[in-house]
């Protein structure tokens, strides 16, 4: 079934789709993305020796502030309030899982904010051990749930 392009006018140009007529409704994204350490930096984070400091308490506080400057980021975005922002990190023995969970009740979903959290969580991470590692990496970075809006809800199936 072929569905015309949203983001594009009569003319082929790129627009922002205009949603000042749908109904504010309370939606949710979660994504997921991991950054993968050497033994080094794992035992820095462990151990709480990062040169630089809280990596992780950085890193989710980046996180929670890119879901909220994702218009500033992504030309299509709406700006829309972000009324919930949680960002989780872990420590496993190849690196650190990110996760991140955006909640808003407005007219679009925040799938691209929660994308946007793991994404600038995982480069905060980068950031803070690349002293120790230059060949830390971002992988996987992707969206695994969203609920609400007119499309409802959806859940990555399992990998």
């Amino acid at each position: 079934m072929n569905q015309p392009f949203t983001h594009l006018d009569s003319a082929g140009q790129a627009r922002m789709v205009d949603v000042t007529e749908k109904t504010p409704t309370v939606r949710s994204a979660t994504a997921t993305g991991f950054v993968r350490c050497g033994p080094l930096v794992i035992a820095a984070l462990r151990d709480g020796a990062a040169p630089k400091g809280d990596v992780l308490a950085v890193a989710r506080i980046a996180g929670i502030q890119g879901a909220k400057r994702c218009a500033e980021l992504l030309p299509l975005a709406h700006i829309i309030g972000v009324h919930g922002a949680a960002v989780d990190l872990s420590i496993d023995d190849d690196g650190v899982r990110v996760s991140a969970t955006v909640r808003t009740a407005d007219r679009t979903g925040v799938e691209m904010e929660a994308l946007t959290a793991v994404s600038v969580a995982a480069l905060a991470v980068v950031d803070m051990v690349k002293g120790l590692d230059k060949s830390v990496s971002i992988e996987d970075v992707k969206l695994v749930a969203k609920t609400g809006g007119k499309s409802g809800d959806w859940h990555r199936a399992q990998d």
